[in-house]
């Protein structure tokens, strides 16, 4: 049960801790287009997200996969940048075929998994519980991701019911500001990735 805490809380900061903006920016991009309504596609979407996660954690630990870090960290603001763009360029995401938003999801999630890959497998090492550890990781960072959607509908839910903004707008100004800082995070890793 110890282990099971511990793994928890590591996934839980993983996606709450100021070190992870990135995947924080990737979940509300996913979220802002959804209201309270859509709840259960929501949760689906950030689940195969987890899920691809999961599994390049899984293969990591086991050093079965490796990329260079480099090219992961350059790709993992390039998929909030698709997802900020799709959310611009298609006004419902009922536009979007289910499938293919799972598939997304569960890709880029693969790749986001990769990000983290070093740290899992160096913590991983000389666990001998490895898939219980994995699981209480994951399923820290799907309460967490959670967490992150429940705030994004809630606050946008809030501003809809109120007046005070569209929806439509919400999903406008959130996207743009995501795609920009997302944006720039890339240019930054391509610039890593090439000195």
């Amino acid at each position: 049960m110890k282990d099971f805490i511990f793994y928890f809380k590591v996934g839980w900061t993983h996606i709450l801790s100021w070190d992870a903006t990135d995947h924080i920016y990737f979940i509300i991009a996913l979220a802002v287009v959804y209201t309270f309504l859509d709840w259960k596609k929501v949760f689906l979407l950030v689940t195969a997200f987890t899920i691809g996660h999961a599994i390049t954690l899984y293969l990591s630990a086991l050093d079965l996969f490796r990329l260079y870090a480099a090219w992961v960290e350059f790709a993992i603001p390039c998929t909030i940048v698709l997802t900020a763009l799709s959310n611009l360029v298609v006004k419902q995401e009922k536009s979007l075929s289910g499938l293919l938003q799972y598939t997304l999801a569960l890709g880029f999630g693969l790749i986001h998994g990769l990000g983290y890959a070093n740290y899992i497998r160096m913590s991983l090492a000389r666990d001998q519980h490895m898939i219980w550890s994995l699981f209480s990781f994951n399923l820290g960072l799907e309460a967490g991701q959670i967490l992150v959607v429940l705030l994004v509908l809630s606050t946008k839910w809030i501003l809809v019911s109120t007046k005070v903004i569209s929806a439509w707008l919400i999903q406008v100004f959130v996207s743009v500001f995501i795609l920009i800082v997302s944006f720039l995070l890339v240019i930054e890793r391509l610039k890593d990735l090439m000195s």
